[in-house]
């Protein structure tokens, strides 16, 4: 029984080891789109979609976004704000002065991520 046990906590250990709490607010689902109307060279591997979590207004990457175009357009399909992601981004602050609903746009080259938030 003892080793039953012994062997139990061994094999257990790595799971919760590696288990990391998310940043805290909501994961933000993002749709995935080609910037320019015609079709790009298509990857051999799917283009994944990063990984951000929205609370209040603050972004938290825990994909790298390096040197990605960021936009918020708003129900007009204006651009109120833009801005590159800067290298190394893992907390990016959205205007306070932005309330509403708004398209969340990442911009990697010839893809688009977008999503609808809420400021």
């Amino acid at each position: 029984m003892k080793k039953f046990l012994t062997l139990l906590c061994i094999l257990a250990m790595p799971a919760f080891m590696n288990a990391v709490c998310p940043p805290p607010g909501l994961h933000i689902s993002f749709q995935r789109g080609y910037v320019k109307p015609t079709k790009p060279n298509l990857p051999k591997s799917p283009v994944l979609a990063p990984t951000v979590y929205i609370d209040g207004n603050v972004l938290t990457f825990e994909t790298s976004c390096d040197g990605c175009v960021l936009q918020l357009v708003d129900e007009d399909d204006d651009v109120v704000y833009t801005i590159v992601i800067p290298a190394g981004t893992t907390t990016l602050v959205l205007p306070a002065t932005l309330e509403g609903t708004f398209e969340l746009q990442i911009i990697d080259g010839e893809w688009m991520f977008y999503s609808d938030i809420e400021l």
